[in-house]
């Protein structure tokens, strides 16, 4: 059955129009054309490509490295998806194999059994800097064996990002990461200008939370930081939370860094889409105040950031236009993973994954596949 929507204003990823009819069948878009079908069920406000997160440690209360399942990662899609996400990666950070395995097998299941949104998985570490350690723990920062290897090259994953130190994991390890079709992301890393140059060579394409656990850009050494804003090729996420980044200094990023290749990511920890105001974290706990939150030892902790969020943030601190603040959070993500013949806009033949927006860019309803889940 064709359902024929008439939005307020529509957004198909490149421009916004007005008085556009949008038509859905089976879990895609079928037909965008100028209104007239009197069928068309009216919506106020303006449709938009869904978010995508490339980095969701958790939500609605669940942390996926507490609970690596199914049931945890229904939970975290169903809390951001209230906040216009529609694709994300549920994220593993730094933890024993045992745990990664867990994790890998629940996004597997998740994916085989269509549940909403869930696009692949991410693993941040645990081939990590200790000196950038931030809130992993270093414990479980180990190098790379043939056990992480072989559930990073899993082939029933969906979309897989490793994060990982350049320092501490070999130029060929990193390409044969590559080959096997993962998206490899520098991070939490010490690594001089150089070091981050070779990762890319052999075919590193992001970096994760762009400023945050990296080295930074100086005037004899351009470091992660000068390497990531330098490159052409790669793309990197950005946590737009007034805490992560001064608001100015991703004005500025946003500014050198090659048009499409920046996007927004939220890093979201338990308490998004909760009142919650502290959450367990390994053997200890993490503590919410206002939007922040920080560890019992005072470093950042994530974030409790959504994407809708995100996207208010990029315009109204950054100055940041509507159209390109939207892109980040759609379009870059998709292009990023690789799936923007599918998702990140809104146009025949892609998914029916979009967002409705109220003036002030609010969400008030998030679809997935053709079907109105907030």
């Amino acid at each position: 059955m064709i359902c024929h929507l008439h939005p307020e204003h529509f957004f198909d990823g490149q421009s916004i129009r007005q008085n556009i009819c949008v038509s859905i069948e089976h879990g895609k878009i079928v037909a965008v054309a100028p209104a007239g079908n009197e069928q068309a069920e009216k919506i106020s406000g303006l449709m938009a490509p869904g978010f995508i997160d490339v980095q969701v440690n958790g939500g609605g209360g669940a942390l996926f490295n507490s609970s690596p399942t199914v049931a945890a990662i229904k939970t975290i899609g169903a809390a951001h998806a209230q906040f216009g996400t529609t694709g994300f990666l549920p994220t593993l950070i730094t933890d024993k194999v045992e745990v990664m395995q867990k994790a890998a097998d629940a996004v597997s299941q998740a994916i085989n059994e269509n549940a909403p949104g869930v696009l692949g998985v991410h693993f941040e570490g645990p081939h990590l800097s200790i000196p950038k350690k931030g809130v992993h723990s270093p414990e479980f920062i180990r190098k790379i064996s043939d056990e992480e290897m072989a559930v990073f090259t899993r082939q029933d994953l969906g979309k897989v990002i490793v994060t990982l130190a350049p320092e501490n994991v070999a130029v060929e390890d990193i390409k044969t990461l590559v080959d096997a079709g993962v998206r490899v992301c520098l991070g939490h890393s010490n690594a001089d200008f150089t070091t981050v140059c070779n990762a890319l060579s052999a075919g590193a394409t992001g970096f994760t939370h762009l400023f945050n656990a990296m080295s930074a850009f100086q005037a004899r050494e351009p470091g992660m930081v000068g390497a990531a804003l330098l490159d052409e090729n790669s793309w990197c996420g950005i946590i737009i939370d007034g805490h992560h980044v001064h608001y100015d200094a991703a004005k500025l990023a946003i500014k050198a860094k090659e048009k499409g290749k920046m996007m927004l990511v939220t890093d979201a920890m338990p308490p998004v889409g909760t009142t919650d105001e502290s959450f367990p974290f390994f053997d200890s706990k993490v503590i919410r105040t206002g939007d922040r939150l920080n560890a019992l030892t005072g470093e950042l902790a994530g974030s409790c950031l959504d994407m809708a969020g995100a996207v208010i943030n990029t315009i109204k601190y950054i100055g940041i236009e509507a159209d390109e603040a939207l892109r980040m959070a759609a379009l870059y993500p998709a292009s990023f993973l690789q799936l923007d013949n599918s998702l990140g806009r809104l146009q025949p033949g892609y998914g029916a994954d979009f967002v409705m927006l109220d003036t002030d860019y609010n969400v008030t309803q998030t679809w997935i596949a053709g079907k109105r889940v907030h």
